[in-house]
């Protein structure tokens, strides 16, 4: 008997899935531009292809995004803090230019800073972005030019990570490059892609998927090892994949993401480990100690309650929710009728993640991003979703204007707790979306055209040789979510530590 892991319905590879044929909204969207994907259009497409013409997009965005910078540019960013919150266009890198010491030549993890943060407080990769950009940016001039031009080099790098991101997320899904344009398109990513150095992780995160998806874990492995090295979240993707390695029994290819993770994390990490250990512990130790902060819903709990929420505290009840959150994947990856796609599970550990973490940072919404438009690629939850953000976006620099200011303008507490607030719904619909489609498959928009799991390399098609409930037990004259001989169900004299590879 066929598993339902297999396709029921075989996709003809050589028809690409267009989203003005499939999704209202893109359908009604699409009339900005000459309407719906058509005959004609698909006979002329010239050098114009799906993946360029979302590239150009991404930059276009991205443009658009440096452009809502200028007024910080030209100068908020040097003359007080709070036209800067008041124009939304605040950075992080022109200030962190001269307050991390890269302005004075310091080199980052060896030598000490003055102030609070004795050195810098930001995974090893990232730091030597920053310090390679510093680099790059020309030393004449005064302080402000110097600030203006190191933005303008970051800026420059950063683009191209958007360019790859936006391109890794259009090729993960073979027949739906298309959906690439979630993230070409989304307003979030041109608003927060020069507040920090954020885009770097995303983009090696992206590339990771891909090469996942193409069925080479070690790629995956190296790549998700140095997006770790420059972001803590993505090595949270290890969690989803060991449960649907776990379920198929493809231990072999995870340990090998396993290992080639590690190993491009401590080439990096190693060196400076060794040779500057205070500098290098500086992001942990941060991390640790970091005071609950904007956006997050313990900051939330705070205000409303008047309750000090100590950063032990934040970190005790973030570990116990995250640990929620993953014994709750772990029923979904072992009970769902069908094995989950993998970037589905990355992207609900990803959500948890940010919601119950001490701090929001705006640009915090780039993590999500690519996962969200693999993992529900429908325009109209998507951009639900952003609208949220996008108001999040606003509303935080509003709230930091009005603290600022003192209190003459911006927006007051209760307007900025809407804001969290509508962040947090905003996220946990699109992760109710997600967790409905992994449920009810049929409704999954990736399933319906009759794929598996297209970012799933070495899962995509596989049977089950561990499940359990209703993936154990399918309902009368439906197929079985594995064959016979291979099921493992839990609570039986059966081994599962004894399924095949």
């Amino acid at each position: 008997m066929p598993s339902l892991q297999k396709s029921s319905a075989p996709q003809d590879r050589s028809q690409t899935v267009i989203p003005t044929h499939r999704d209202k909204v893109a359908a009604a969207g699409s009339e900005l531009i000459g309407g719906p994907y058509g005959r004609r259009a698909a006979a002329d497409t010239g050098q114009l292809t799906p993946v360029r013409v979302i590239a150009l997009v991404a930059l276009g965005m991205y443009a658009l995004g440096m452009v809502q910078k200028l007024p910080c540019y030209n100068w908020a960013w040097f003359r007080g803090t709070t036209s800067q919150y008041t124009h939304a266009c605040y950075s992080d890198i022109p200030h962190l230019f001269v307050g991390r010491g890269f302005a004075d030549g310091l080199v980052p993890y060896f030598d000490r800073l003055a102030g609070d943060i004795p050195f810098l407080e930001y995974p090893v990769l990232t730091g030597l972005f920053m310090e390679v950009a510093a680099w790059l940016t020309p030393g004449g001039g005064d302080m402000t030019q110097r600030e203006q031009w190191y933005w303008l080099v970051n800026a420059g790098l950063l683009m191209v990570c958007a360019a790859v991101l936006a391109v890794c997320v259009a090729r993960t899904h073979r027949l739906r490059p298309w959906d690439g344009l979630l993230v070409a398109l989304a307003p979030s990513v041109a608003l927060t892609a020069t507040i920090n150095w954020d885009i770097l992780a995303v983009a090696l995160t992206a590339a990771a998927v891909l090469m996942w998806s193409r069925s080479r874990p070690l790629a995956f492995g190296i790549l998700l090892g140095l997006a770790t090295a420059a972001k803590f979240y993505p090595i949270l993707l290890l969690c989803p994949l060991l449960l649907l390695c776990w379920r198929a029994g493809k231990w072999r290819a995870y340990g090998t993401a396993v290992l080639g993770a590690c190993g491009a994390w401590l080439v990096v990490n190693l060196p400076v480990m060794l040779l500057a250990p205070e500098g290098w512990k500086q992001f942990y130790l941060f991390s640790r100690d970091r005071n609950v902060d904007f956006g997050s819903i313990w900051l939330l709990v705070s205000q409303r309650t008047g309750d000090v929420i100590t950063p032990g505290r934040a970190n005790l009840y973030a570990l116990l929710l995250m640990a929620a959150a993953v014994a709750g994947l772990a029923f979904l990856a072992f009970t769902a009728p069908r094995r989950p796609r993998f970037v589905q599970l990355a992207f609900l550990v990803v959500a948890a993640f940010v919601l119950t973490n001490k701090v929001y940072s705006p640009q915090y919404v780039l993590w999500l991003v690519p996962l969200a438009a693999l993992a529900r690629p429908r325009w109209r939850d998507f951009l639900v979703w952003q609208a949220c953000e996008v108001v999040y976006f606003v509303g935080v620099w509003m709230y930091l204007a009005f603290t600022t200011s003192g209190n003459k303008q911006g927006l007051p507490v209760d307007g900025y707790q809407f804001a969290i607030v509508l962040h947090l719904l905003g996220t946990l619909y699109l992760c109710a979306m997600v967790v409905r489609d992994i449920l009810t498959p049929e409704k999954d928009p990736v399933r319906q055209d009759g794929a598996d799991d297209p970012s799933g390399g070495v899962l995509d098609g596989a049977e089950d040789v561990v499940v359990a409930g209703r993936a154990a037990h399918p309902a009368r004259h439906a197929a079985p979510a594995v064959t016979e001989g291979q099921r493992v169900r839990w609570g039986t004299t059966d081994d599962p530590w004894s399924a095949p590879e």
